[in-house]
């Protein structure tokens, strides 16, 4: 560190702000400071710096798909919340499988990250086989973990009685639910099913099981189970979808079948991925806060590392409709 200081010109503080990504050091500085770097041949030993710290300066984030739109979103933002913290983050992909979000966990201990950020599908921290330890780790995600672990979530209830509301108020007599794999247990396929329920119920209109479709979570899931509805016979004029790439599918699904949307299906998501803002027609979305999600989530693993014995606390980000053309 002395020695790329001495090549750069400057004191070996700056030398480690710019190593440790901190702020306060102009950018003039930080390439000169890279520059030298590169000349000096200097590779910062992790190993002693971990010893010495106890930190590592990274935390995992294990999400079931990195090919997944929202989650490419999500990563993006948490490397930004992290970053803003001095930290990197490892990126991991579990599949939504009990044994892949266990293993993620696993390694998190093995890398000796500073922390994990977890989107749970199926595991849950209260089960004793999973040993949790005081390693800090945030769960996101919709299932109920019952206060037992630092855990950021979805309104998922009330953004999608909100979406069915909407559509609703746009005229819609009998709107269909295009919805996941299953209605069983609490997770956020049936939390959103429950939001359409709540959302319907608050007018006065009953369930009607025929316009329930359950699909899987891809675009091609919502193309065939909308599909699979309209070939049933069962009239419909507006779809609560549970997530907007599902939705994507229904729009294509609908135009298979040579219906219109809005004008003749009006259309409706939920996660507000970049996408849904360039469709055709661009689709309305029931819009979560992914970027305060995010922040907080880095947040909660700080404030364990600083505290192991802390509360978890349980939070709720807050949502906006983005109402577009899928229902104008």
């Amino acid at each position: 560190m002395s020695d790329v200081a001495r090549l750069a010109g400057v004191s070996k503080m700056t030398v480690s702000n710019v190593v440790n990504n901190r702020a306060g050091v102009s950018e003039t500085v930080r390439l000169r400071v890279l520059d030298a770097i590169q000349q000096s041949g200097y590779r910062l030993n992790v190993n002693a710096r971990t010893l010495k710290a106890g930190r590592t300066g990274v935390i995992g984030l294990a999400v079931p798909g990195v090919d997944q739109s929202y989650f490419g979103m999500l990563g993006a933002l948490v490397i930004e919340a992290a970053r803003s913290r001095g930290f990197h983050v490892a990126i991991e992909q579990t599949g939504g499988s009990d044994s892949g979000e266990a293993e993620a966990v696993v390694q998190s201990h093995k890398l000796q990250f500073d922390g994990l950020i977890l989107s749970a599908v199926v595991l849950d921290p209260r089960e004793q086989a999973h040993p949790w330890g005081d390693f800090p780790i945030v769960m996101l995600g919709e299932r109920d973990f019952g206060a037992s672990i630092d855990h950021v979530g979805m309104a998922n209830e009330a953004g999608t009685r909100a979406a069915t509301e909407h559509l609703i108020a746009q005229g819609c007599k009998r709107i269909a639910n295009i919805t996941g794999w299953t209605l069983e247990g609490v997770h956020v396929v049936s939390r959103r099913y429950q939001g359409y329920l709540d959302g319907l119920a608050a007018h006065g209109i009953g369930l009607d099981t025929s316009l329930v479709a359950l699909s899987g979570m891809s675009m091609e899931d919502g193309r065939r189970a909308v599909r699979r509805l309209h070939d049933s016979g069962v009239p419909f004029d507006g779809v609560v979808a549970v997530t907007d790439t599902v939705a994507m599918g229904v729009v294509r699904g609908l135009a298979d079948v040579g219906l219109r949307v809005p004008e003749d299906v009006r259309v409706i998501g939920f996660d507000d991925i970049p996408e849904s803002a360039y469709t055709t027609p661009t689709l309305s979305s029931v819009a979560p806060d992914h970027r305060w999600m995010a922040e907080k989530a880095v947040d909660l693993i700080a404030a364990r590392m600083e505290d192991p014995s802390r509360p978890p606390e349980e939070h709720t980000a807050p949502f906006e409709l983005k109402t577009r053309e899928s229902t104008r």
